[in-house]
């Protein structure tokens, strides 16, 4: 059964959980997005875990940096990024344990995985993919879409630099279409790098009602 209600984000511990158990149907996840509240299992041991951190992690156009080696590599175009190609590929390689050197496992359950796919199908969540010579798929992003709200949830890479010309190449797409900020809900390394930063709960909730009130007439991943 559908998620109807969650606690008062303020009512989030001290590492942001706010909620166990439930399920993610997509009324469920549509919710939670809307309320700044995003799924996180901790283990298949423990019930369905819901979070809202505080601080949180998020990328301003405004503030993009790129390493000055990064910047020769955009210039050689070494990848063909696409968006929405093969988003069961993309979150099924973000669950693998390779290359993730933040984590000591997967947080990406096969649940997680149904959920998400039937997200996107729904028109809510997209992936972006990253594409070499031979077109072997070598890394992928992706991430949640409500109107003019864009999150980033996972990614992964089987080639060195395509993780970060995905970021880069995302970016640029948001900063095309009028998107100031990408929700990262944490500063992970790549993040950091590229100039994202933590801000209060409160200020992050105060954009995320501003975008989610942005009506677009298409779809920012076509």
């Amino acid at each position: 059964m559908a998620i109807f209600e969650f606690p008062p984000i303020e009512t989030a511990d001290e590492h942001g959980l706010i909620a166990l158990g439930g399920d993610l149907e997509l009324q469920s996840l549509l919710l939670a997005y809307s309320q700044g509240i995003f799924p996180w299992p901790i283990s298949e041991e423990y019930p369905l875990a819901w979070f809202s951190p505080n601080p949180r992690g998020i990328l301003f156009i405004k503030n993009l940096k790129f390493p000055q080696s990064f910047k020769k590599i955009i210039k050689k175009k070494p990848f063909k990024i696409t968006f929405n190609k093969d988003f069961e590929a993309v979150i099924n390689g973000c669950a693998e344990l390779t290359n993730r050197k933040d984590f000591m496992g997967t947080w990406i359950t096969d649940d997680i995985i149904e959920a998400y796919i039937s997200f996107h199908k729904n028109g809510f969540a997209y992936s972006v993919e990253a594409w070499n010579e031979n077109n072997d798929l070598v890394g992928g992003l992706y991430g949640v879409n409500l109107g003019s709200f864009v999150s980033g949830e996972s990614m992964f890479y089987r080639e060195s630099n395509a993780s970060k010309y995905i970021l880069y190449s995302l970016m640029e797409h948001l900063k095309e279409n009028n998107i100031e900020w990408l929700d990262t809900q944490m500063v992970t390394g790549i993040v950091e790098v590229f100039g994202g930063t933590e801000i209060p709960r409160s200020k992050y909730i105060e954009l995320l009602e501003i975008n989610l009130k942005l009506e677009r007439s298409v779809s920012l991943f076509i």
